[in-house]
């Protein structure tokens, strides 16, 4: 296996001939057979060992064992300690899951701190094959088919190719100790009965299960780098804005394609949304209606489709007041300056001028509310906001992210859409204040 470890680091990963590499150890079989192939091929690399703290004493003899490792290998080790269940409850997360985000969130800190090119860890041929199943059994796109990548940003999982029972033949032949984990044999996670139940019955049918599977990841890899390549032209298409309120797409491209269901499914899979039928009615729906997942909501209005975070839907209600002293103020738009000047001038939407004298201090700085009115400057009469919203034909989310500026309660200017007439600079005026957010 040391032959073929080392042709597959030259022709595919030759990139970790010269990095700095930390490979993510954890005594079993699978890690500590890829410290010593690395050793072996004279790669550059320490180790990091995680803790859990989940299996009593066996965690802390797991422990030792990755630290005199590190000393016969003559490698540099890290370990870290994790209450893992304390984490779990806190986030809410499975035992198996607050481990993983334990696990990457430290390496990924140990990689940025002490300068690690790449992170490797010991995922192999049966573990792409294991992966491969569960999304199978818990449904997914053809992206949960493509198995797990050799390379994603700077994690590198340089066994993917190799099959466990090519581990265990090269540990048993080069007499390598290793620790094993007592869980592994438990049917209690999904992982481990599709690993001792299933795939040997499906072993046994083909027994070269593992080489056709491999064939099958290539082939879905290339049909899916096709899949990205429509996908990304359709995008350009499709999106009339994005800004930190978040994306819009056009109606009509969905409804143009053949297949507008698997669009929104490739297009919105990420963001937590399951009602797929649900969203496809969304394209001939009212101004308004709205699906949410956990994360996200996508928003109809008019011939769009809007796509926000969920807490952008959350806005702070605190106000915030301004004092005549002060001259800049940061709010959840932007900064919004106040100056003393002479004249008019760099009119824009993101900046008004005002009669300073007409103005009570101290000014408020809030979202628009309910029964908010002004008078909008080249308009007669009193408009409520609502009304000029409704007119100005704003979505759902400018309408949750539209920002006033008040005196004395009185609306001095919908920010960044229209002033007030009350407040305009007129001949009269003798001290003028220019207000401007960026």
């Amino acid at each position: 296996m040391q032959k073929d470890f080392n042709i597959h680091i030259n022709k595919n990963l030759s990139i970790l001939k010269e990095g700095k590499l930390l490979i993510a150890i954890s005594g079993g079989i699978d890690s500590v057979a890829l410290a010593h192939l690395c050793q072996n091929s004279n790669l550059s690399f320490s180790l990091a060992h995680c803790n859990f703290n989940l299996r009593a004493e066996e965690s802390n003899k797991d422990e030792a064992f990755v630290e005199e490792l590190a000393e016969d290998l003559d490698v540099e080790v890290f370990i870290q300690n994790f209450d893992t269940e304390a984490y779990a409850t806190e986030h809410k997360r499975s035992i198996q899951m607050a481990a993983r985000e334990l696990r990457y969130d430290w390496f990924k800190e140990l990689a940025e701190q002490l300068k690690f090119d790449y992170i490797l860890t010991a995922h192999h041929a049966d573990d792409n094959l294991e992966t491969f199943l569960i999304n199978f059994t818990r449904g997914t796109g053809l992206n949960g088919l493509t198995g797990i990548p050799m390379i994603n940003d700077n994690i590198v999982r340089p066994l993917l190719p190799f099959s466990r029972s090519q581990i265990e033949d090269y540990v048993k032949e080069n007499q390598i100790s290793w620790r094993e984990d007592a869980s592994n044999a438990s049917r209690k996670y999904l992982r481990n009965k599709l690993r001792h139940e299933v795939v040997p019955i499906l072993k046994e049918i083909n027994p070269q299960l593992l080489d056709s599977f491999q064939n099958t990841i290539h082939n879905l890899n290339d049909t899916a780098f096709i899949v990205e390549d429509r996908l990304k032209a359709f995008a350009e298409r499709a999106i009339v804005s994005q800004d930190s309120f978040g994306t819009t797409y056009k109606v009509s491209e969905f409804k143009n394609t053949s297949h507008p269901k698997a669009y929104l499914f490739e297009i919105f899979k990420n963001y937590g949304f399951t009602e797929w039928n649900d969203i496809v009615d969304l394209l001939d729906a009212q101004s308004g209606k709205l699906i949410k997942s956990n994360s996200h909501r996508l928003i109809k209005h008019r011939e769009y489709i809007i796509l926000t975070d969920l807490n952008d839907s959350e806005q702070s209600e605190e106000s915030l007041f301004i004092n005549e002293d002060i001259k800049d103020i940061e709010t959840p738009i932007g900064k919004l300056s106040f100056t003393n000047v002479e004249g008019l001038f760099d009119v824009s939407k993101n900046t008004i001028f005002v009669d300073k004298d007409v103005l009570k201090f101290p000014l408020e700085f809030r979202l628009w509310k309910e029964g908010d009115t002004f008078l909008p400057i080249g308009m007669t009469g009193k408009k409520k906001v609502s009304k000029y919203l409704k007119d100005e034909k704003a979505s759902l989310v400018e309408k949750e992210n539209t920002w006033v500026l008040t005196s004395d309660n009185k609306v001095i200017w919908l920010i960044g859409k229209r002033a007030d007439d009350r407040f305009k600079v007129t001949k009269v005026t003798k001290s003028i204040l220019k207000v401007s957010v960026k």
